[in-house]
């Protein structure tokens, strides 16, 4: 039997689009336009981030697990609901070109989304009180060989990234992903773990109707660090 989701009428993420629309009006886009810059790409990896990293959002809203089920965004009606949607070959030009010095780009992001997700909804309910921070690594296995920091390390034959991953959470809400240590694959467990502990989301001040406007925060300021 064959199977395929081609009814143009027909939706299958539907509850991806208030996470998106959500996303938008705090300002994601915006975000990404006045952080994210991969210049040096000679395949233009970094032409229309914005487009691409919100493909990529969505993408994951809808629970795709890798480059090829970002494709799930252009079957049935759920192009038509989302505008700008790139398909999985130029989102996985762009995430290869990533490098250390883009992740601490992406760590800005994530951080000043926090903030606003933070001053819009309840993202961690009781954290004046209570708090749990959960600090751990872990091994993401990597297919390319020009990737930036991946080895062979623990597990033998396997290319890898170590990232440290740090959460916050209380008695009343899930963990949140309030840091990430992009590090080589050859990375100990504890590096780098004492360096930035996370801080809580700070709710920011309501935002105004120009939200979606790149950030006009200093773009000398220092928002996170990488570890070789």
């Amino acid at each position: 039997m064959l199977l395929a989701f081609d009814e143009r009428n027909l939706l299958a993420d539907a509850g991806s689009v208030p996470l998106v629309r959500l996303a938008e009006r705090l300002g994601l886009p915006g975000l990404v336009a006045g952080r994210i810059r991969i210049g040096q790409a000679a395949n233009s990896a970094g032409a229309n981030a914005t487009a691409k990293a919100m493909t990529l959002v969505a993408a994951m809203c809808a629970r795709a697990d890798s480059i090829g089920d970002a494709d799930r965004l252009r079957h049935g009606a759920t192009a038509r609901l989302f505008g700008g949607v790139r398909a999985p070959s130029p989102l996985g030009t762009f995430l290869r070109a990533f490098t250390h010095g883009h992740n601490r780009q992406l760590h800005c992001v994530h951080r000043d989304f926090l903030d606003r997700l933070a001053s819009s909804t309840p993202l961690l309910p009781g954290i004046g009180e209570v708090a749990f921070v959960d600090v751990d690594p872990t091994h993401r296995r990597m297919f390319g060989r020009a990737k930036q920091g991946a080895e062979v390390c623990r597990f033998k034959g396997v290319r890898t990234l170590h990232p440290l991953l740090a959460t916050l959470s209380t008695p009343l809400a899930r963990p949140v992903v309030a840091a990430v240590r992009l590090r080589r694959g050859k990375a100990t467990d504890a590096r780098g773990a004492g360096r930035s502990p996370p801080r809580p989301p700070r709710p920011s001040t309501p935002r105004s109707p120009d939200a979606g406007r790149p950030s006009t925060s200093p773009p000398g300021r220092s928002c996170a660090t990488s570890d070789d």
